[in-house]
């Protein structure tokens, strides 16, 4: 079943980089309390989540947060240094949380992942971006195909917050 508006988020663990190295992070620790914006990407630096998704969230982060939003993260199948090379390269480091699914359970939970093995990628996560407040799913804007970033670009969320 795939998750919906009203729905609330699973339990699942990410993998964070910290100061002391790589950290678990429930779904509490992430989305308890706060009101979260929360794309998904099939993969770190591929071309489609590296210059179009990320680079538009990056780009409208105030704007986002200037409507009442506590945070940005991203989400992705890789594991927690990929991730933490991508907060760096991609300027994101202390602006976006960096939340490394490796295994694909979260996307999984979700029923949100995909088969990208004909690709050589394994499971990965569809494309998509949702607004979560407390744990609580209140948008969700899921793509039809993991090449484009319309429905879950920063622009298209912005215009329903």
């Amino acid at each position: 079943m795939t998750i919906s508006v009203g729905d609330r988020l699973p339990q699942a663990t990410f993998r964070v980089m910290t100061a002391d190295g790589p950290q678990a992070r429930s779904t509490d620790d992430v989305f308890s309390g706060r009101k979260v914006v929360l794309f998904a990407v099939p993969g770190a630096f591929t071309p489609t989540c590296n210059n179009n998704h990320l680079p538009g969230f990056l780009a409208r982060r105030d704007e986002i947060l200037a409507k009442g939003v506590d945070a940005i993260a991203v989400t992705g199948v890789n594991d927690v240094f990929v991730m933490n090379a991508w907060a760096k390269q991609s300027g994101g480091e202390g602006k976006i949380e960096f939340l490394a699914d490796g295994n694909g359970d979260f996307a999984r939970a979700l029923g949100l992942a995909f088969d990208g093995s004909g690709f050589g990628l394994g499971t990965r996560s569809q494309r998509y971006a949702m607004l979560v407040d407390d744990g609580e799913v209140k948008v969700l804007n899921v793509e039809d195909s993991p090449g484009k970033a319309d429905a879950s670009g920063a622009d298209a969320l912005i215009s329903k917050l």
